[in-house]
C-alpha cells in the first residue's frame, strides 16, 4: 500500500499532538501519588508506563535525527509517495492498540516507583522532539533513510517506518495510562 507522504507525515503529526495535548491537559495536573497508583496488583502505573516509553523515546528521537541529519547532509530528496517496508510495516501491525500483547524486555522494564513529575516532563519533551522531527521529514526520502531499532544497531527500518512503529507503540501505551488513570 503506498500513502502520500504529506498525508503520511500528516496523520503521524496529529497522533503525536493528540498525545501531547493529552499529556499537558490532563496529566499534568495529576498529583504524583496518582500518576503512581497502579490500578490492579501487577499492572502498570501511569508513570510506570511513561518510563517505558521514555526508554524507547530517548533512542528512538535520537536515531531519527542522526538519520534525518546524515540525510540531509547526503541531499535527500523527498518522494510525494511513501510505501512502508513489509518488516516495518509487520512492526508497526504488532504494536497497535488491540494486537497482542508482548513482554517487555528487562531493560525496557519501569521502576517500581519511577518518578512520576519526571517521567511526564520528559515524555512531553520528547513528543514535542517528536513533531520537529516530523516536519523535517518532509524533505527527505523517508524510504531511503533508515534508522536502527532499539533492538538491534544491525536491524533498520525506513523512517517512516520508524515513525509508524514508534506511535503504535506509544498509543498502545497512552490507552493503557487512561486505563491506569480510570481505575
Amino acid at each position: 500500500m503506498q500513502y502520500n507522504t504529506h498525508v503520511f507525515l500528516n496523520e503521524l503529526r496529529e497522533q503525536a499532538e493528540t498525545h501531547l495535548q493529552m499529556a499537558i491537559r490532563d496529566w499534568q495536573n495529576l498529583t504524583p501519588e496518582q500518576l503512581g497508583q497502579t490500578p490492579t496488583p501487577g499492572k502498570w502505573s501511569a508513570a510506570q508506563c511513561l518510563e517505558h516509553l521514555n526508554f524507547y523515546g530517548r533512542h528512538y528521537m535520537t536515531a531519527c535525527e542522526t538519520a534525518i541529519n546524515r540525510a540531509k547532509q547526503k541531499g535527500s530528496i523527498p518522494s510525494p509517495v511513501y510505501q512502508p517496508g513489509w518488516l516495518g510495516a509487520k512492526f508497526t501491525r504488532m504494536m497497535q492498540p488491540g494486537a497482542k500483547a508482548m513482554e517487555s524486555p528487562a531493560n525496557a522494564r519501569p521502576a517500581a516507583q519511577p518518578d512520576a513529575i519526571q517521567m511526564l516532563q520528559e515524555f512531553i519533551e520528547h513528543n514535542e522532539k517528536l513533531l520537529q522531527l516530523l516536519s523535517q521529514a518532509e524533505t527527505i526520502n523517508l524510504e531511503k533513510v533508515k534508522a536502527p531499532t532499539s533492538l538491534s544497531a544491525l536491524l533498520r527500518l525506513q523512517l517512516g517506518d520508524t515513525f509508524a512503529f514508534y506511535l503504535a507503540h506509544q498509543a498502545r501505551h497512552v490507552l493503557q495510562i487512561q486505563r491506569a488513570l480510570g481505575a
